[in-house]
């Protein structure tokens, strides 16, 4: 005889499938939101296709990781604040662990003959991993030729006219607002219901989804003082200049402009962190995007290394290492991290009682084109230290081989990243150990 079908989830069993998820959630947001999909919609049955789409849906048109988000909503849906709260910490957590762990290790062992071999190797093959973000991007925003055009137009912006990422992405939304039929792309889910769920098409709105002004406001006053509060007492004790001040600061702005995910915001992180304030090298970073690809969680997380780099090498007065580092990775990840929480416990409700979305699809297409051309100027600006490390007249021909190499196989499909990755650092262990032996 078969057994009923159960009527609700509970808390305990959403708590075990969110930790799990967070401890396999590797291959980016794509990877990520199909599992999510497999697990909830097909097998687990736990909410309907049509609810799941509507929720991403939503967490598309928001700055911030759409996986990550999309896992707090879900997990707000299925129990309110605390499962939100729940579903997003644990999809980010196993990946704070291990980018602060590998940053120690890094700053720790970074210069071994070993580990330098390895990373060496690894930078072309990051690099050719950037263009092809790019190229992946572009084939899902670049449809007509204004779409070219906001490509092209947002490379020049910002390696020849240095604008700022912000304003050149407001231009693209602007540009996609007045020319909506040539920037639009509709998003398609393609999905098929696997069978009736827990939470159905038509299952009525659990108490906490209706929306209600009162409880938004002080949601928002919660979150304000959540953010406030260590910025101000960061200010207080070390003052506005200090690094771990303008870390908090930075990652609030980047956090709200990181339409496209994390490839979209690192030009803007890697013009500040790099250039302007000097925390990190641009080798370093592009050590840690490589890492943030081979570790679960949103690839945003990126950041949390580069936190914890920067800490390490401008620690605190009676601090370490390892303590000043941890501290800079968790300022990062929380400023980076709180507006996400923002705008899902504060927003679900009305997209949830509203059950439609706004036609922000042109806008929002226009920004995708214009983040092609941000990540081609990523691309770029790593391009030099790695393959013409001694200037345009000296290219270092190994590199511009293994990077092409990368590329041909990525745009071929025949490897996915992180085997790629996996691959190149072997190699690179592999050629440093022979080099050391001889």
């Amino acid at each position: 005889m078969n057994q009923p079908e159960p009527t609700r989830i509970s808390f305990r069993e959403a708590a075990r499938f969110w930790a799990w998820l967070g401890l396999v959630s590797f291959g980016g947001p794509a990877g990520q939101i199909s599992l999510m999909y497999q697990e909830l919609v097909e097998r687990r049955r736990w909410i309907s296709s049509a609810r799941f789409t509507h929720a991403l849906h939503y967490c598309m048109l928001l700055p911030g990781p759409e996986a990550q988000q999309l896992a707090t909503y879900l997990g707000w849906l299925m129990h309110n604040t605390r499962g939100g709260v729940l579903a997003g910490v644990c999809f980010i957590l196993p990946s704070f662990v291990l980018l602060s762990t590998l940053g120690w290790l890094y700053l720790s062992y970074g210069q071994h003959p070993l580990m330098h071999g390895a990373f060496e190797m690894l930078k072309p093959v990051v690099l050719a991993m950037i263009l092809h973000a790019a190229w992946k991007i572009g084939q899902k925003t670049v449809k007509h030729p204004l779409g070219v055009a906001l490509v092209l137009g947002s490379l020049l912006a910002v390696s020849w006219l240095q604008l700022p990422v912000p304003a050149v992405l407001a231009v693209a939304a602007l540009t996609g607002w007045l020319y909506p039929t040539a920037a639009s792309a509709e998003h398609k889910a393609g999905k098929a219901q696997a069978g009736p769920a827990i939470i159905d098409d038509h299952t009525p709105l659990p108490d906490h989804a209706h929306w209600h002004w009162p409880r938004a406001v002080r949601i928002l006053f919660c979150f304000a003082l959540l953010w406030a509060a260590p910025l101000l007492t960061l200010f207080a004790a070390l003052g506005w200049q200090h690094a771990y001040t303008q870390m908090g600061w930075l990652f609030t702005k980047a956090a709200l402009m990181t339409f496209g995910g994390a490839y979209a915001v690192m030009p803007y992180v890697a013009d500040a962190a790099v250039r302007h304030y000097g925390w990190v090298s641009s080798a370093q970073l592009l050590d840690g995007m490589a890492l943030g690809e081979t570790t679960p969680g949103p690839l945003i997380m990126i950041v949390c290394f580069i936190g914890f780099l920067a800490g390490g090498q401008l620690p605190l007065a009676n601090f370490g290492m390892a303590a000043s580092g941890l501290l800079a990775a968790a300022i990062v990840v929380w400023f980076t991290f709180l507006p996400s929480f923002l705008f899902i416990l504060a927003g679900a409700p009305l997209i949830e009682t509203t059950r439609h979305m706004p036609a922000l699809h042109s806008p929002l297409n226009a920004i995708g084109a214009a983040v092609s051309g941000l990540i081609l100027h990523l691309t770029l600006f790593f391009a030099a230290p790695v393959l013409f490390p001694h200037g345009w007249q000296a290219p270092d021909w190994s590199n511009i081989l293994i990077c092409l190499g990368a590329a041909a196989l990525l745009f071929s499909k025949k490897i996915n990243a992180l085997p790629l990755i996996a691959i190149a650092l072997l190699t690179g262990l592999l050629r440093a150990g022979w080099q050391l032996l001889n």
